[in-house]
């Protein structure tokens, strides 16, 4: 896999140090693949780990935290505070070429990351040389993830004539990357119709807080300071579902998280978690899963 990376950029063995360091390495399961100057990497690392992660090279990194939970851990980038953040699905980190990023995770819920390695020349020539880039860590930006979930398929496509469509793509991620986060934050409500960003954070931090029982949805659209009927279309806006379903998703994130502690059966989960009984709770958890809480426990193992 290193050396895959190491040829498919500019610079020999001084790449070989460009790939994020994971160890143990044993623990996680890595793929790469490198089209066009640009490297996408899938990382996987399974339940109850304990992993710690290091980069620093002269190439951009891009984070997309596809899903992951982690019971304890921490994750940094030089010239931003540390963050403690437990929940990481579907967030971004973004890593200047020459900033140094650290974290370790003692992963409750499997861990699944793309890392995007991106050659700061090959994105120069798609933006004003002085254009700057800033770290950012643990954001989310449904155009920017779209476009580099995008990048990442036409890399693994391995399509010759993907060319001209890779390059368009590369130059889009280019000027979102180069945009300030205060303009992403500015735009981002205007152009989707969605909730602002304090209305966001205050909805899903009580949501967190409340994943036990039914969860009103007269009280999630008062702390927005909106009727129900805005809140419903706005949230959707934002998160691409229903606010009830949102609530049941990351209801059952709690579960895994929960049942992978095998000192809980699974009707210790569907108590704490409120369920009428376990046979609900194994309704529940399949329809969103595709996996009964029995199944689930199985693949940790």
């Amino acid at each position: 896999m290193r050396s895959d990376f190491a040829t498919g950029l500019s610079g020999g063995c001084e790449l070989l140090a460009s790939i994020v360091q994971i160890s143990p390495s044993e623990l996680v399961k890595r793929r790469s693949t490198e089209r066009y100057g640009i490297v996408a990497e899938s990382i996987y690392a399974p339940a109850r780990t304990r992993i710690e992660i290091c980069y620093d090279a002269h190439v951009h990194l891009l984070v997309l935290y596809e899903d992951g939970v982690r019971r304890d851990g921490e994750s940094s980038i030089d010239g931003l505070p540390p963050s403690t953040l437990r929940h990481l699905a579907n967030k971004m980190a973004f890593v200047p070429a020459g900033h140094a990023h650290r974290e370790w995770h003692e992963t409750s819920a499997p861990l699944r990351v793309t890392y995007l390695y991106l050659n700061p020349a090959k994105l120069q020539k798609s933006i004003d040389t002085n254009a700057t880039y800033v770290p950012r860590t643990f954001f989310e930006d449904p155009t920017l993830w779209a476009t580099a979930g995008k990048l990442k398929s036409v890399i693994e496509s391995d399509q010759p004539e993907s060319m001209v469509y890779f390059d368009a793509l590369a130059n889009v991620l280019a000027h979102e990357l180069s945009r300030p986060g205060q303009e992403l934050a500015r735009a981002l409500p205007a152009t989707r119709g969605g909730l602002a960003g304090w209305q966001k954070r205050v909805v899903t931090t009580y949501i967190e807080d409340h994943l036990e029982g039914r969860l009103p949805l007269v009280t999630l659209a008062q702390l927005a300071r909106l009727s129900e009927c805005h809140f419903c279309r706005a949230f959707k806006k934002s998160f691409g579902i229903p606010p009830h379903a949102y609530h049941v998703q990351r209801r059952i994130e709690r579960a895994k998280e929960l049942l992978s502690d095998r000192a809980n059966s699974i009707t210790d989960v569907a108590i704490i978690l409120d369920y009428s009984s376990t046979s609900s709770f194994t309704v529940s958890f399949r329809k969103i899963t595709g996996q009964t809480p029995t199944e689930f426990r199985r693949t940790m193992t």
